[in-house]
């Protein structure tokens, strides 16, 4: 998109001149495109900027998501013709070709793929997102195989399974895993989860069976299961990419993949090996930078919800604690607190374990405990470093619970995270560590939980019949409110692979220590106590943020019983 339809939208009163400065500068220094960022930073849906720009050059809009095109079209124009000048060819009529862009103003682009196809070029208008999914969906690889390809090309007797901890030829298995059809099959398990949006692979080994699951939206899927013959070769090939030793199949081994994709995107893979009894299960987590959310008014939180955090985090000392199992989202929203933090004229040090994603303008450390830098070290370290933000990646023991007590005590603001099931139990958590009552009053200042609940899919929404009023109630909702709202589900569609459900929103917890709390930790109060106080004070519980994400026909009844507990009447 051209700077001229930046000016334009500020005069349609679409974007705010700030806001359009803000999308200038990230497309600056990020490289990408003017249109892309104002989308990407959620100032214009896709769409609405695509009926816009279609309305001022006088050309018909195409929603290229809903659109199969034709792969003898798609050969008209080769992908770097596409990819360089963000177009795809869509349709052929005689002729001509009609192609779709983000830019019709782009003469010079339209007049080099005229020239290269020797037809007569019509242009429609797509988002520029919505052309780099086409491109990725319609310019296939040529070695890109389904499972089925790759199957094939193992043979019943080409692989031995090895029982026994010491009947195995180490140099043998790595031979077999850089077998091509091994290698293939790896490609595909890592290229196939990023295209189905997965967040985690399981690779699990059994007595009898051996399977492959992905976890999409929080939900575990089964979508393979390789032969038993190959258990030894994949993880050893997963393992040889991972640098890790493949010898050591006794002790738990965790190490990092990095894959490019195509131009200027990486993909990480946290790798996590550990023995089983049948062999080892290899977990691989997907960090894909490019998707991470750091701006904190899109993670899910309500506007009273995010007064209190943004409060709390800009103190000058203190410690903000964001909680909940693994995979609930903390490290997503810590980064946002630390995005938000981040000034020149603040030094910022995090230790991590492991450093998912790396910002720019703070000091990331990643713990390593077979040399000794563990939180507690790195925590040691920090504080002679003159910070005036500390992030620990997790706060596990006493040792790291009082150093970083002691640093939000002594002029430094601490963001950390710990395991707890909700914002009051955190308080008994430090206290069962062994943190003094009046030291957990006087460092903590806010204290968020969190859970991820699954998005009904927006191209397949319809009514939920079986949600009843009775239901709603016993979830929670008053009668009267239970009695008037109309629930709805997904009813599966190509988008959410018959799921009903595309992406997750974030369910928040967001427990101010106010002075009253605060009396109540010292007076020994219980979670239970704690938690009636808070409620009192204001606080939405996890069940109640989950009700109102129902309510705004985000997400279904049975995903709110999943990742929350009913509030004690």
């Amino acid at each position: 998109m051209n700077e001229r339809i930046g000016e334009l939208l500020v005069r349609e009163n679409l974007l705010t001149t700030d806001q359009l400065d803000k999308a200038r500068k990230e497309s600056e220094d990020g490289g990408g495109r003017l249109g892309a960022q104002i989308s990407k930073l959620g100032f214009l849906q896709e769409q609405e900027l695509t009926e816009f720009v279609a309305g001022q050059y006088g050309v018909p809009s195409i929603d290229l998501d809903d659109f199969d095109i034709d792969p003898e079209v798609i050969e008209l124009v080769p992908e770097e013709v596409a990819l360089k000048h963000r177009m795809i060819p869509v349709n052929r009529a005689g002729s001509t070709l009609i192609l779709a862009t983000a830019d019709p103003s782009n003469i010079f682009a339209i007049d080099d793929i005229k020239f290269l196809t020797g037809y007569n070029v019509e242009v429609v208008v797509a988002s520029e997102e919505a052309i780099s999914r086409a491109c990725e969906r319609c310019y296939q690889k040529e070695d890109e195989l389904d499972i089925d390809d790759v199957m094939q090309g193992f043979e019943d007797d080409d692989y031995e399974v090895v029982d026994g901890e010491d009947e195995f030829d180490a140099s043998q298995l790595g031979k077999e895993a850089e077998d091509a059809p091994v290698v293939k099959l790896v490609n595909l398990i890592l290229t196939d989860a990023i295209k189905k949006e997965a967040s985690d692979i399981h690779v699990e080994p059994y007595e009898h069976s051996f399977r492959v699951r992905y976890r999409i939206d929080g939900v575990l899927y089964e979508v393979m299961k390789p032969p038993m013959k190959l258990r030894n070769a994949l993880t050893s090939r997963i393992k040889i990419m991972a640098n890790l030793d493949i010898a050591e199949r006794r002790l738990p081994q965790d190490g990092r993949i990095k894959l490019k994709m195509g131009r200027r995107k990486e993909m990480d893979y946290r790798v996590s090996v550990c023995p089983t009894l049948f062999g080892e299960k290899t977990v691989l987590r997907l960090l894909d930078k490019s998707n991470l959310q750091l701006d904190m008014t899109k993670l899910g939180f309500e506007q009273s919800q995010i007064d209190v955090f943004q409060h709390n985090i800009h103190k000058p000392f203190g410690m903000c604690l964001v909680t909940g199992p693994t995979g609930s989202g903390k490290t997503t929203t810590l980064y946002s607190a630390l995005a938000e933090l981040n000034q020149t004229t603040e030094n910022i040090a995090t230790a991590e374990d492991p450093v998912e994603f790396n910002l720019g303008g703070i000091n990331q450390v990643q713990m390593k405990d077979d040399i000794g830098l563990n939180f507690a070290a790195a925590l040691r370290s920090f504080l002679r470093q003159d910070p005036d933000i500390i992030m620990v990646g997790e706060i596990r023991d006493f040792e790291t619970a009082e150093i970083a007590v002691k640093a939000a005590l002594t002029g430094h603001m601490v963001l950390s995270t710990l395991h707890t099931n909700d914002a009051p139990s955190t308080v008994n958590r430090l206290l069962n560590m062994g943190i003094e009552p009046f030291l957990v009053s006087s460092a903590v200042n806010c204290i968020v939980a969190q859970r991820l609940a699954r998005r009904i899919c927006g191209n397949c929404t319809e009514p939920d019949p079986e949600t009843t009023a009775e239901m709603l109630v016993e979830a929670g909702w008053d009668a009267e409110s239970a009695a008037a709202m109309k629930p709805v589900k997904g009813a599966g569609c190509g988008t959410c692979s018959e799921t009903g459900f595309k992406g997750r929103v974030a369910l928040y917890e967001v427990m101010g220590l106010t002075e009253e709390i605060k009396e109540f930790i010292l007076n020994g109060a219980s979670s239970a106590e704690l938690k009636r106080e808070a409620i009192r004070g204001g606080m939405k519980t996890l069940r109640q943020a989950a009700l109102t994400k129902l309510g705004e026909g985000v997400t279904t009844l049975p995903e709110v019983f999943r990742v929350s507990m009913a509030d004690e009447k």
